[in-house]
């Protein structure tokens, strides 16, 4: 049985975001586990997996700020991929698509191996109860999958504001021989996520990491 890293969230879905579900495009891909054939998707473009976006706000503005990157954004929670996929229309940005589902099963049977430029984890689920921590996005065995998705010299930028949750990423990936880093400057071009906020103005700081394929 597969480990669930999210907690299924129940959300009212708007209208607007209902309307942006349900448009016949090629914006939102299908979970359907065939390998995505990611140059013909993302024209050529080096591609960077983006697992969990939240309202969106923060992936659209990255993308916007980079056309020459293809983002493919997974998250789980319905309301959040209808909210993406309205601002992807209404800022007409051609270099994001979206999945609806679980990042892992995503990556397990979707993406093709060595393929991704990078990947973007920001402010996951820090399961802070010890019995939960196995549930967590950031593990040896997570590591491994995301690594092998990935190319050399790819990265993996990731941003917590739970401290444990932040040494525990360290101690992971600092002894994975697929990925060396560590901790970063937070980077001046990163938009500032819904969450994020959240966690500021409630006196939470924020660790900053940055680690790349071996």
């Amino acid at each position: 049985m597969t480990i669930r890293t999210y907690k299924p969230r129940r959300g009212r879905v708007t209208p607007r975001q209902a309307a942006a579900l349900s448009t016949d495009d090629d914006l939102l891909l299908p979970l359907d586990g065939r390998e995505l054939d990611l140059p013909s998707i993302f024209a050529g473009r080096p591609v960077v997996l983006e697992i969990g976006f939240g309202t969106g706000i923060a992936t659209a503005a990255m993308a916007a700020a980079e056309p020459e990157t293809g983002i493919l954004a997974v998250d789980v929670h319905t309301p959040g991929v209808g909210d993406l996929l309205h601002r992807i229309r209404t800022e007409n940005l051609d270099n994001v698509h979206v999945i609806e589902g679980d990042a892992l099963e995503v990556l397990r049977t979707m993406i093709p191996t060595g393929s991704l430029a990078g990947l973007r984890t920001f402010f996951p689920d820090p399961w802070p109860k010890a019995r939960h921590h196995k549930r967590r996005i950031v593990t040896a065995e997570h590591a491994t999958l995301i690594g092998s998705r990935c190319r050399p010299a790819a990265f993996w930028n990731l941003a917590t504001d739970w401290r444990p949750y932040a040494e525990w990423m360290r101690e992971v990936l600092d002894a994975h021989p697929m990925w060396s880093g560590g901790d970063i400057e937070r980077p001046v071009d990163r938009p500032v996520t819904r969450y994020e906020a959240i966690a500021i103005e409630q006196g939470r700081s924020i660790t900053e990491l940055r680690y790349t394929r071996t």
